[in-house]
Order: C-alpha cells, then structure tokens, then sequence
C-alpha cells in the first residue's frame, strides 16, 4: 500500500425499495384498524341487547359521579350515595312513562274519529277516486275493511315489552355497580400506567370527560325541561288533554338531537287533528311547537351549548345517524356524550388537532 495514496470512499448502497416497504407497512397498519374497527362495530350491532345497558349504565353513571362524589363528601356512604342515586333514576324514568302514557292512551281512543276531520280532504279524494275510476281501478277492490277487535295483539305486545322491561333492571344493576365501583376504577386505571406523565395524562382525561358529560347533562335537562313547559303551555291553551304528559313528553324526546323534536311535532300534529274542531285549528299546537322548536335550535341551544361545549353540528349529525342506526332510540340518546368522550380523547391525545 502506497503511503499518502488517499483510500476510496465506500461505496454507499440506497436501498431504493425502503420508502414502498414503509409505505406499505403503513397501509397494513391502516387496514388492521380498520378491519378491527369494523369487527367491533359488528359486535356491538349483534350484541346490541347486552351492550346497550352496560354503555347507557356507564355513560349515565360518569355524568351522575360528580351527584355521588358530593354526597360523599357530606358523609354519605359511597354505596348508599349510588342506591339513592338509581331510586330517584328509576323513579324519574317511571314517573316520565306514566306521565307520557296518558295523552297517548287518549290519542288511541280518539283515533276512531280521525275520518270526520278528513272532510277537508274529501275532494281531492274525489279527484283521485275519479282518475282511478277512469283507468279501470274498481273503488272496491281498492277498500281496505278495519279489522275486529281481538286480543291476538296481547301474545305480541309481552314479547315486545319483556326486552325493554329486562334492559331497564339490567341497565339500574348495572348504574348501580357503576357509580359504587368509579372511584377504584379511576384509581386502578391511572395506576396501570408506569410514568408520571401517562398517569397525569389519564387522570385529567377523566376528569374532563366526567366535567364535560356533567356539564352536558345538566345543561341539556335545564333546556327540554323549558321546552317541555313550553309545550305544555301550548297544550293548555290549544285546549288539549293531559298538558303535563305533553310537556314530558316533549322534554323527554328533545334529548334525541333532531329525530326528537320532529316525532313531538308530528305527536301535537296528530292530536290536534283529532281533537280539534277543525283540521286547521287541530295543527295550530303543532305550529306553535314548531315555533317554539326553531327559537331553541337556532338561538337558545347554539348560545349556551355553544359556549360549553364546542360541538360541531356535522358531527352530531353523523353520530346521531349512525348510532341511531345502531341501537335505535338508545344510541340516538348516546350519541352525543359519546361524540363528547370522542372529542375529549382527541384533544389529549392530539393536542396538535385542536382547532
């Protein structure tokens, strides 16, 4: 080897393949996610019987723990705070039924009389009853006969009572536990990470989630309880039977975010057309409902909501299809807590996303 001769640099080797293999290592990590979420959308929809009461239990009991936490504090037992906590639950809940099963019960015997209001209505019949006639559709064979009484319904309606019924205990056993065992759980599942940090980070997630579903709760009931006076009012002065079943009635669909408020204004639309004196005068309840609707959709929920929690309205509605779409009345009622826990966790765990 020759003295001061400079040596040749190594040849350096590009391994031209290494951006596909990360590229496709990423795809495979996309759609390991996404195969996994789709399998787990696919229990819940199949397990939605079990499900559904243990998420309401849960969502319910992180929103009512700030209740038992104070009463806690006064010295009431953790246990006797959470029984308490599901007594008055249950006694709410089977109060609002009781109050919302009257006006319906007097709609269902007024429904008879439904044909005399639809006079209105007799000669545009008439014309389509002629353009049938004219194309050889026999007005007979168009008639449908209403069927006899019987009680063939009664097998049906327990079989469609019976799961509901089951959910509800399974849901107050559930709420129960729940609100009994948050505290440890808290506990266990901050302790199950190793550093200061995560912990930390686990600690105020909670924490927000349980501020930001307390909040949320609370702010919510204030406002369908006035919806739910509103239209009451407007059931008293309308001369409609039972304006308290109304009132709840109303309060309590206007938990549902949209879906709601819609199903009590076709409720007060369908009732005033049978008990009213006229067609027109029987949608006047409605149109007041629906006055009273838009003024807290547009202005009074965006003004206080709005300053709360910041929910974006494409959001709710997507939740709210897909849940509904998923498990029914329930999860249109879940959706936004759910939505809120959601954004709670984004928030932490990409701070970077934050508007």
């Amino acid at each position: 080897m020759r003295e001061g001769r400079p040596r040749p640099n190594p040849t350096v080797v590009v391994d031209e393949n290494a951006e596909p293999v990360d590229r496709l290592r990423l795809m495979s990590a996309w759609s390991v996610a996404a195969l996994a979420l789709i399998a787990s959308g696919a229990v819940l929809f199949i397990m939605r019987d079990l499900f559904l009461p243990i998420m309401t239990a849960f969502v319910v009991g992180v929103m009512l723990s700030p209740v038992a936490k104070a009463l806690e504090e006064r010295g009431v037992p953790r246990v006797a705070s959470a029984a308490l906590i599901v007594l008055i639950t249950a006694l709410m809940i089977i109060l609002t039924v009781a109050l919302i099963a009257a006006p319906i019960a007097d709609l269902a015997d007024k429904l008879p009389n439904i044909g005399a209001k639809l006079q209105t209505f007799e000669a545009p019949f008439a014309f389509w009853r002629r353009i049938e006639a004219s194309i050889g559709i026999e007005p007979g064979a168009a008639h449908l006969s209403l069927p006899e009484p019987s009680i063939a319904w009664v097998p049906t309606t327990i079989g469609y009572i019976s799961p509901p019924l089951t959910g509800f205990l399974y849901f107050l056993v559930v709420l129960l536990l729940f609100i009994s065992w948050w505290p440890d759980f808290r506990r266990q599942l901050v302790m199950t990470f190793a550093s200061r940090e995560s912990r930390l980070r686990v600690l105020k997630i909670l924490n927000e989630v349980e501020a930001s579903l307390a909040t949320y709760l609370l702010t919510v009931a204030c406002i369908n309880v006035a919806v739910g006076v509103a239209a009451g009012l407007i059931a008293a002065l309308t001369g409609l039977a039972f304006p308290i079943g109304f009132g709840t009635l109303a309060a309590t669909l206007n938990f549902i975010p949209i879906v709601g408020p819609v199903a009590m204004i076709v409720v007060l639309a369908a009732v005033g057309v049978v008990t009213g004196t006229t067609l027109w005068s029987g949608m006047l309840p409605a149109a007041l409902f629906m006055l009273v609707v838009f003024l807290e959709g547009q202005f009074i929920t965006p003004a206080i909501i709005g300053r709360r929690l910041e929910i974006n309205a494409l959001a709710v509605l997507l939740m709210l299809m897909f849940w509904t779409w998923m498990w029914g009345p329930m999860g249109a009622f879940l959706s936004s807590p759910l939505l809120i826990v959601g954004l709670v966790l984004r928030d932490h765990l990409y701070p970077e996303s934050r508007s």
